[in-house]
């Protein structure tokens, strides 16, 4: 490492972002500042902040890393998160998120699902969801930075996770939401700039854009048996429709992932920030060049770095990298990439790390002072003073670092996938239902929640192999690793809990219906009655 250019670089790069996290502290001065940020959020600041939360180093080192594995069949789900993440999220769900907010006063997205039925019932139980599973995707983006900055910069992993923990608990317990959105902001183009270079770099590398891509058809041979076995057909391929390798793909990665975007808290509240309507469609442009180039990018220079690392050393990436996915993108880029440019990644990835983050501990954060504490009428902890929001902060922060050391190598993609598959089966049909039924019922919400919530964590648990084979439940109560047979195994728990928590919230809200169509037909017959 040269420290006469990285600690400058560094020293310019934390002094913009404490700069940032400083003024939007200053500019934070109601309870609406710190949690929706006052609502008069720029939108080219609400778009960038929006993708940088998006996009953390979990699709950039974890899926980039998986995609170097299976191919460029994840661009699939580049597809939906523009589609769904960028263009539904705001221009569809976005404006009726935002009016809805403001007709009700709501400033969290649990507080937002409770206000519209009329059910404290509903915010805590949401918040309290948010704050206990929360933490397993938190770790995983903060696990993304801390291998970067171990493979790039010699750094020990130890101190790279209690650093940038550190970083983020300040920003986040100082600042609120608009410290948060101007850092993200700012980080976004520094993680733009970044992934554009690192893209064009690649397929320089690989001979252009045709040669690449053609050399890397011709590799297919030297897909590792075991994926072969599983139903990968090469790195320009689908994998074989209804194998093992087709199944985790698409149910778990592309749809997973690309559905569940739609029901994330971290993302609905950034639609609670801007001031009207118009502010989210001047988002959409914005967002989606901004998702494009990040997920595209990564989904692209993944599998590409199977033919270079082929060409320079004769081993695929996943190889190279001992088999841990997570580190296939950080030895890459110091393969490939000059130093000035190891240095310039290294604020792309820090960047990506702390901007998602930091939406997220800030989501939790409020969960558990806003959601939870304050719906129960606790307005303070231990006869503190402090915030109960900046006390979930340092809880926030603790449980990610703690789930760090915890979790296995190369959970990255698999754990953020289980986060958002989770909260679609559990959100989204109340989210739905609250934004666009007028005759949905607060009955049908909490059934449809609890549903939602209940059969995904016991699919994880007994039915998704992955997951059920490390956990040991399956395996200690039933003496098998998963209690059904293939492709069950296969299948992400969101294939089934979605449907069913569908199911039961339009049931529910059409028997209340008939029940209250009932009544009032039972009313009126008994004063006429009376009458008579």
């Amino acid at each position: 490492m040269n420290f006469a250019v990285l600690i400058p670089i560094l020293i310019i790069y934390m002094g913009i972002m404490s700069w940032l996290a400083y003024y939007g502290y200053k500019k934070t001065v109601t309870e609406s500042d710190y949690l929706v940020g006052g609502r008069n959020i720029h939108p080219v600041i609400m778009a960038l902040s929006y993708g940088a939360t998006f996009i953390s180093t979990s699709a950039i080192v974890g899926f980039g890393g998986v995609s170097a594995a299976h191919g460029f069949s994840l661009l699939w789900l580049a597809f939906l998160n523009i589609v769904l993440g960028i263009f539904v999220a705001f221009a569809i769900f976005g404006t009726k998120i935002r009016k809805l907010s403001l007709d009700l006063n709501a400033t969290t997205f649990p507080t937002l699902l409770g206000k519209r039925y009329d059910s404290k019932f509903i915010t805590v139980f949401s918040g309290a969801m948010i704050f206990i599973l929360m933490p397993a995707y938190t770790s995983i983006v903060l696990i993304g930075g801390g291998r970067f900055l171990q493979e790039s910069l010699s750094m020990n992993f130890n101190l790279a996770l209690i650093l940038l923990a550190a970083i983020i608990g300040i920003y986040v317990v100082t600042g609120g939401i608009k410290a948060v959105m101007y850092t993200d902001a700012f980080g976004a183009v520094v993680m733009l700039v970044g992934m554009a270079i690192f893209l064009f770099v690649t397929y320089q590398a690989v001979g252009g854009i045709m040669e690449g891509h053609n050399g890397l058809t011709a590799m297919k041979d030297l897909v590792p048996q075991a994926l072969v076995d599983q139903g990968h057909q090469g790195w320009t391929s689908m994998p074989e429709f209804g194998s093992p390798l087709w199944w985790t793909i698409v149910s778990t990665i592309i749809m997973g992932v690309g559905i569940g975007v739609l029901a994330q808290p971290q993302l609905a509240m950034r639609c609670m920030t801007v001031k009207d309507d118009r502010a989210l469609y001047r988002s959409v442009l914005v967002g989606g060049v901004f998702i494009f180039f990040m997920t595209g990018a990564a989904f692209v220079i993944g599998p590409l770095s199977n033919l270079y690392f082929y060409e320079k050393t004769g081993e695929i990436a996943l190889t190279a990298a001992k088999g841990n996915v997570d580190l296939i993108i950080p030895i890459f880029i110091n393969q490939i990439m000059p130093e000035w440019f190891i240095y310039l990644f290294t604020l792309t990835l820090l960047s990506a790390t702390i901007s998602t983050i930091s939406s997220l501990i800030h989501v939790q954060a409020t969960a558990f002072g806003q959601d939870i504490l304050k719906t129960l009428g606790v307005q303070s902890l231990f006869g503190s003073k402090l915030n109960p929001s900046r006390i979930g902060v340092l809880i926030g922060v603790i449980a990610a670092v703690i789930l760090a050391y915890l979790l296995p190598a190369g959970i990255i993609a698999q754990a953020t996938a289980f986060w958002f598959g989770i909260c679609a089966a559990g959100f989204m049909p109340a989210l739905i239902g609250a934004l666009y039924w007028k005759r949905a019922t607060k009955s049908a919400a909490i059934a449809s929640m609890i549903v939602g919530f209940s059969v995904s964590i016991i699919g994880f648990l007994f039915l998704h192999l992955k997951e059920s084979v490390a956990i040991g439940l399956s395996q200690a109560w039933f003496r098998k690793p998963a209690i059904l047979p293939y492709p069950w195994t296969h299948i992400d728990p969101l294939f089934y809990a979605l449907p069913l928590s569908t199911v039961v919230f339009i049931m529910f809200s059409l028997l209340d219906k008939s029940s209250n169509m009932k009544l009032e037909k039972e009313k009126e017959s008994i004063l006429q009655a009376v009458s008579e």
